[in-house]
């Protein structure tokens, strides 16, 4: 590694920063990473995440360094509303100013969780493995690196600093896989759109073969019952008719098309609006599948269910 001249600052990053505009959606799924150096103090960082119901942000950043912590939760908080977001930071000192100590306070209270355990574990009749001294030092806060006395004050603020670039970096593939995204729901509610107006165009035939059923049924039923109602049977077939009406589940439907529509082009996090709206067009497809009585709305409704599912899956990515 190049060494450079105490105060001075380098760092590189994969990607690049610059934004061509910012997608309407973004992905909850990203990853970046960066590396850099000032004086002595060599660093790494990696910036991941994954799909969440909420904001999970997971840090693991020297202790030491004062304030650290907060000012990323802080920028990490403020860029970013949903996943399970991990940054690590591996810092690196090239000088032997740096010395590695135990926490007496966090190893104390590890001890004492393990004691609890193991007794409880004797208590049922468990063998547990016994403990390594390494595997103590691995947990987290047990092994601290410091600097003694050196203010951490001016390696803090560089460390933000260099912070920025790479949440750049973070932001910019969220953006670019929302992008991906946006093509793929559109596509998506495009194809529910055009089966919600086949299902309507099916109405007129699906009605006359209905009606044709009915009285042939009709027909059969009079033949059969002596002395039956015949208004009253009239009655009960227009009221299957009526239970059969699939005008309502249409007209939700695409009410459904323009509100997931609006969604992709609202600029902000839209994943949990988008996710319950796959549940109505989930249930719309349901009811009209249940109600079809018709081979053609039947295949229809079928195929309504299954481009749902795809969508639902695929929102489960928008951030």
């Amino acid at each position: 590694m190049q060494r450079l001249a105490p105060g001075a600052v380098r760092w590189h990053h994969g990607g690049t920063a610059t934004r061509k505009g910012s997608p309407v959606i973004h992905s909850m799924t990203g990853f970046a990473s960066s590396k850099g150096q000032s004086g002595a103090y060599g660093w790494a960082w990696e910036l991941r995440s994954v799909n969440a119901k909420g904001l999970d942000l997971r840090l693991r950043v020297p202790d030491w360094i004062t304030g650290l912590e907060a000012g990323l939760r802080a920028r990490m908080g403020a860029a970013l509303t949903r996943g399970s977001v991990s940054l690590t930071l591996r810092l690196t000192r090239e000088d032997e100013l740096a010395t590695l100590s135990i926490n007496d306070a966090q190893l104390d209270a590890l001890l004492d969780a393990l004691a609890t355990i193991e007794a409880r574990a004797l208590d049922r009749g468990i063998d547990l493995a016994p403990s390594r001294a390494a595997d103590l030092l691995m947990q987290r806060g047990v092994l601290e690196q410091s600097a003694g006395d050196e203010d951490s004050t001016a390696l803090r603020d560089t460390l933000l600093k260099a912070f920025e670039p790479l949440l750049a970096d973070f932001l910019a593939m969220r953006a670019a896989e929302g992008r991906a995204l946006h093509d793929v729901l559109s596509t998506q509610i495009d194809r529910i759109e055009a089966l919600t107006a086949d299902a309507a165009a099916l109405i007129d035939t699906r009605r006359a073969d209905m009606d044709a059923a009915l009285r042939q049924n009709l027909a059969r039923v009079l033949d059969n019952a002596a002395g039956a109602d015949v208004d009253r049977v009239a009655q009960e077939l227009a009221l299957i008719a009526v239970k059969t009406d699939i005008t309502e589940e249409l007209d939700r439907l695409q009410a459904h098309v323009g509100a997931a529509r609006d969604l992709l082009a609202d600029d902000g996090a839209t994943g949990r609006k988008l996710d319950f709206l796959t549940q109505e067009f989930n249930r719309e497809a349901n009811t009209l599948c249940s109600k079809s009585q018709h081979k053609g709305l039947t295949a229809i409704g079928l195929d309504l269910k299954a481009v749902i599912d795809q969508l639902r899956e695929q929102v489960q990515n928008v951030e």
